[in-house]
C-alpha cells in the first residue's frame, strides 16, 4: 500500500524522506532538469554498471554479485517509489531507479561493451515508453510495484531480444 494515504495525517521523518528520494531518484539522476528525467536515469545506470563493472565484477558483468545487486536495488527501489509515490503523481519523473533496474535487466548476459550497453539503452527506453505485452498492466500495480515492475518486465522483453541478437549473429 501506498504512503499517499496516510501522508496528509503524519508528517514523514526527514532522514528517512532523504534515503527515499536518494534511492528513489537513483543517486539524483532523475533531477536532471534538462533532458527527460528517465533518459539521463537510464545512462546513468549504464554507466555505474559499466563501473561497478571494471572495478568490482572483475570484467564478468553477469557474476553473482550483479544479481544480488539487481535484486537488492529492486527491493529499495520499491520501498522508495512507493515513499515517493503520492495520489497527485503516481510514478513521479524523479523516481528513476526502476530505469536504473529495467536497463540492468535489459543487459543481462550480453557481453560488457558500448555497443551492446549503447544497444540496451535504446532497446529499454523504446520498451519502456511503448510498454509491450502486458507491461502496460503491470504498470497498475499499486506503489512501488507497479513502479518497478513495469520496467524490470520491459527490461526482460529487452533482454530476450538483445540476447537472441547476440546469440543469432555474434556468437
Amino acid at each position: 500500500m501506498s504512503n499517499s494515504s496516510s501522508e496528509s495525517a503524519v508528517q514523514k521523518n526527514p532522514v528517512v524522506s532523504f534515503i527515499a528520494e536518494t534511492i528513489a531518484t537513483g543517486f539524483g539522476s532523475g533531477k536532471w532538469p534538462f533532458v527527460a528525467p528517465a533518459t539521463v536515469g537510464t545512462f546513468a545506470a549504464l554507466l555505474a554498471y559499466w563501473l561497478l563493472d571494471i572495478s568490482i565484477f572483475n570484467g564478468s558483468g553477469d557474476s553473482v554479485w550483479f544479481f544480488v545487486l539487481i535484486a537488492v536495488v529492486t527491493a529499495a527501489g520499491i520501498w522508495a517509489t512507493d515513499y515517493i509515490d503520492n495520489e497527485d503523481d503516481h510514478d513521479p519523473k524523479r523516481g528513476v531507479i526502476d530505469e536504473w533496474v529495467g536497463v540492468w535487466v535489459t543487459v543481462l548476459f550480453l557481453p560488457v561493451t558500448w555497443p551492446w550497453m549503447i544497444a540496451g539503452f535504446f532497446v529499454f527506453r523504446l520498451l519502456d515508453i511503448l510498454k509491450p505485452l502486458g507491461v502496460r498492466k503491470i504498470e497498475a500495480w499499486p506503489g512501488g510495484w507497479g513502479i518497478m515492475f513495469d520496467d524490470i518486465g520491459a527490461g526482460i522483453i529487452g533482454a530476450l531480444i538483445l540476447n537472441a541478437v547476440h546469440l543469432a549473429f555474434f556468437a
